[in-house]
């Protein structure tokens, strides 16, 4: 069978030979909730006219590379184990949630659930207790640069976006450039940096066709007609906002589409039917501006 990228992903990044005391975590169920939240926002259940991912990446493979990205630059157990858990508050939709609550620029509004849910998880809290380990030295993930930082510094959890993103919605990210990627990364000035500068520019090119990409009109309407037809059917009772953060995606678009409501049976059709040339021109929202400055040897490129 061939390998496909995400798998080669995790080869470079030494999934088989990851740290043993990881296995456990892998099971936690507020992670594994993620296996069936993917990448892309719920747009894998969208017109294929408009979207034609390559591969099927979910919130759960994220997790699980950024946590390898940052053992690889760090070794360190507690910073990796924060990049693990740091998306358990994503929502189904994910990012289509923050275009609902109208938080378009940070898109940050979900990640206030992060420490009840952490908290409320057993088997995670007895796994840190077996550690050593205290739940605040997960659930505070952005006190850790490498895992998280301010724009356009380069962390785990962004560089592993450009990586994912590149290999199935741009898809300019072949077996070739995640190896370059992998094998040039190092710690500089407490963020990731580069040792060579054409390969910050290949992340820094991919990362401005992703930008391009996620401020297309096409994807702003697809974004926000699902932030649409999640916010009717709260409205009208048919889930509950709390319901996006127990529940998966896979469950929730059955118990969606087994609504007999003439108007959400319309809105899905067009969500899953229409072509380009039917998106209308739309005043597009202030999104979020995914620029990079990366760093080579301790100097910055510029965008």
């Amino acid at each position: 069978m061939n390998q496909n990228l995400l798998q080669f992903y995790f080869h470079i990044l030494n999934y088989e030979t990851k740290p043993e005391f990881l296995d456990k975590y892998l099971k936690a169920p507020c992670l594994l909730r993620l296996k069936k939240i993917e990448y892309f926002c719920g747009m894998h259940y969208a017109s294929k006219n408009i979207y034609d991912f390559k591969e099927y990446i979910t919130r759960y493979d994220h997790s699980i590379t950024v946590a390898l990205l940052i053992w690889k630059c760090t070794k360190s157990k507690k910073q990796t184990l924060a990049g693990l858990f740091h998306d358990v508050a994503t929502p189904c939709f994910s990012h289509v949630i923050d275009y609902m609550n109208k938080d378009y620029e940070k898109q940050e509004s979900t990640e206030e659930y992060t420490e009840q849910i952490l908290k409320q998880d057993t088997y995670l809290n007895n796994c840190l207790k077996e550690d050593n380990l205290r739940i605040e030295d997960i659930m505070n993930f952005k006190q850790y640069p490498i895992v998280d930082n301010e724009r356009p510094k380069v962390c785990a959890d962004r560089l592993d976006g450009v990586i994912l993103t590149g290999i199935s919605w741009t898809k300019d990210i072949g077996k070739k450039e995640i190896e370059q990627i992998i094998n040039d990364i190092e710690i500089q000035e407490n963020e990731i940096g580069f040792q060579t500068k054409d390969v910050a520019s290949l992340v820094l090119e991919v990362s401005k066709n992703i930008d391009l990409y996620c401020h297309s009109k096409e994807d702003n309407y697809m974004m926000e007609l699902l932030a649409s037809i999640t916010r009717y059917s709260i409205e009208k009772g048919y889930i509950t906002y709390e319901e996006l953060y127990t529940s998966n995606e896979e469950d929730l678009m059955k118990k969606l589409k087994k609504i007999k409501d003439k108007d959400l049976i319309k809105q899905f059709d067009i969500f899953e039917n229409i072509t380009k040339e039917e998106i209308p021109d739309i005043n597009l929202p202030k999104v979020k501006i995914r620029d990079l400055n990366p760093l080579v040897q301790g100097k910055r490129i510029k965008s």
